[in-house]
């Protein structure tokens, strides 16, 4: 290998005979009064049987063309490989051309791979293009990353690991993950969460798939792994194990999550309800006095009625209820709050509190929040500015050197589907985007930091992608995505053009962190979301073998005339464990004849059924 053509200080290009090159690889040049590392960025391979035209290759100018045969390659005679190559140092003049170039040992670019040592570290994947490098690779670094590909199961791991020096997050903060359907992307995010786990970082994950749970080993891996992230692990279901005490909720903070139950939020709305609200309210307090406000405008005087009766004339809660009710205004706007608020009544939202997650996090666990979608937004809202307030008034007592508030660790937030959490634009405004941008913003100040990943980059809020230091990006096969990652990464033109035919659990991650794009394998998980049924295979257990089972049952009376379906229907409901009617039986007499199974032979009394060749 050696360089040929015009060099500058950025590229060169490379030419081999013998040996392909790898996009991503690293490559040694022996310059001799430089001897510097580049990175490759293009390659083109060139043979006998191709066209051999300056004006055909686009990667090749003229001058790498004529460098080419000045150094001895017989071009039409011979294949030749050719990269161009990105010099990663600055450099205080151009390389020179024809010096050597060799593959280099890990020792020679340790610096540039591996930022930090593993146990201080993310350990996410294997970088690609260093598969050469196995070898020289001290015995500790070997057997990090194992992969999986499909149909192979675990295979050893092979190339320099991929470890994430999250520390620096504390300067380049927050993690963007994107990707389509089945690229990897769900599975890239889960070895992330076990590696939190590992390094016991407290986290928070918003889970509307119901998939962050690790209790099931992924095949071929120890049973004992998956018990340890069990156990590290707290899986709470908004409404049933977390909610929120209405107690603790100011004006503000009710008003937030009436807005997000759905709908226009009025100004009318937000106006009624502060006249209203009181601290310290319950639910059932605050219920009764926007009901009593509400009747009062329809129904006055059976409503008067109702409160003299409960708390006698002319008293005082007759005095505030009338009070308010001038306040609120319109009834439509008090309507509008109530059924917002009994639509979250019935989501249990209000019959818990946060203190199993406060708990959690305390205690360096990774924290599950499950729900629907439209649920975790509206609690999502409420959560992390509680989280984060409690944080940040930590931390701010701390520098004013006063007496700090409750003690309350740095935290990650992590969330899938992360355009429906923080959706740009005005037509829909989720709850949860303006703290999720207060977050993206100002969080690393305060220790709380965020990984987002969604299927739709082009959808997730302008501002928070933005602050996306690190990008992990999967296979995407939308423009209007592979537009927005080509705006806020360093990827290249050709990486851009690649980025739909990724395989599977291959990710480009483009972070200031990393200082430069890099291919990445993600290593194979540990554990996997507990397996879900597939849906053909459930429809034949679970829909299609009524008639398989009656048909069982049915062949004990064959032949069977039409007659005497009724005779028999008892036994076949006893056999069944169910109730089972004529018409039932008929049918699937019909479509077991129709399939082969049984013949029909028609009689002037109506049809009978035998097994076939009776």
């Amino acid at each position: 290998m050696q360089v040929v053509g015009v060099t500058t200080q950025q590229f060169v290009y490379i030419a081999s005979r013998e040996r392909k090159f790898r996009i991503g690889e690293i490559l040694i040049i022996d310059d001799p009064e430089l001897h510097l590392r580049g990175e490759v960025v293009e390659t083109k391979s060139f043979n006998r049987f191709l066209p051999l035209t300056a004006e055909q290759s686009p990667l090749i100018d003229p001058d790498v063309w004529n460098g080419l045969e000045q150094v001895g390659f017989r071009l039409g005679e011979e294949t030749i490989h050719l990269a161009k190559v990105r010099i990663l140092t600055d450099i205080p003049y151009p390389v020179a051309v024809g010096a050597a170039v060799h593959l280099p040992s890990f020792a020679e670019v340790a610096d540039l791979l591996l930022p930090c040592e593993p146990d201080s570290g993310l350990v996410l994947g294997v970088i690609l293009g260093t598969e050469d490098m196995q070898g020289t690779l001290p015995d500790q670094l070997k057997k990090l990353a194992p992969l999986y590909r499909k149909g192979e199961g675990i295979l050893p791991q092979k190339g320099v690991p991929f470890v994430f020096d999250h520390k620096a997050m504390q300067e380049y903060p927050h993690i963007g993950i994107f990707g389509g359907s089945g690229s990897g992307k769900s599975f890239g995010m889960r070895v992330i969460l076990e590696e939190l786990m590992e390094k016991r970082i407290p986290t928070l994950v918003f889970d509307p798939h119901y998939e962050m749970s690790f209790n099931t080993p992924f095949e071929g891996m120890e049973e004992k792994t998956a018990k340890k992230y069990a156990s590290n692990t707290e899986i709470l279901t908004v409404g049933r194990e977390t909610g929120v005490n209405f107690e603790d909720l100011t004006s503000d903070d009710l008003a937030s999550l009436l807005r997000a139950a759905g709908g226009n939020f009025t100004e009318g709305m937000d106006n009624a309800l502060k006249a209203i609200h009181r601290p310290k309210d319950s639910f059932i307090s605050f219920s009764q006095k926007l009901d009593y406000c509400i009747r009062l405008a329809e129904k006055e005087e059976e409503t008067r009625a109702e409160i003299r009766k409960n708390y006698g004339e002319n008293s005082p809660f007759e005095k505030m209820i009338d009070n308010m009710a001038r306040q609120a205004g319109h009834p439509s706007s008090l309507r509008g709050i109530s059924w917002r608020l009994h639509r979250l009544n019935r989501e249990g939202i209000f019959q818990k509190d946060i203190s199993a997650i406060l708990n959690a996090l305390q205690r360096r666990r990774l924290t599950v929040i499950r729900g629907p979608i439209w649920l975790l937004t509206v609690f999502s809202a409420y959560l992390i500015r509680k989280l984060y307030g409690m944080r940040r008034d930590y931390i701010d007592a701390l520098q004013r050197g006063e007496p700090p508030a409750d003690k309350f660790p740095p935290f990650v937030i992590v969330t899938d589907e992360a355009h429906n959490f923080a959706r740009k634009g005005t037509e829909f405004v989720s709850p949860a985007r303006s703290i999720f941008r207060e977050v993206a913003q100002e969080g690393r100040k305060y220790g709380v930091f965020l990984i987002l990943a969604t299927q739709r980059p082009a959808l997730l809020d302008e501002t928070i992608t933005a602050q996306l230091n690190t990008k992990i990006i999967f296979r995407t096969v939308r423009a209007s995505d592979i537009d927005v990652i080509r705006e806020e990464t360093d990827i290249s033109g050709e990486e851009a053009g690649r980025l739909p035919y990724l395989p599977s659990g291959t990710a480009f991650v483009s972070s200031a962190i990393v200082g430069r794009t890099v291919s990445v394998r993600i290593r194979c998980a540990r554990t996997q979301a507990p397996r879900s049924l597939n849906p053909f295979a459930e429809l034949d257990r679970d829909f299609g073998g009524t008639d398989a089972e009656l048909f069982k049952v049915i062949s004990k009376f064959l032949p069977l005339h039409f007659g005497q379906i009724t005779l028999i229907l008892p036994e076949i409901e006893n056999a069944l464990d169910r109730t089972v009617t004529v018409d039932e039986v008929q049918a699937s007499l019909e479509a077991l004849a129709a399939e082969g199974k049984l013949e029909k032979i028609e009689g002037p009394f109506g049809p009978t059924y035998q097994g076939v060749n009776e």
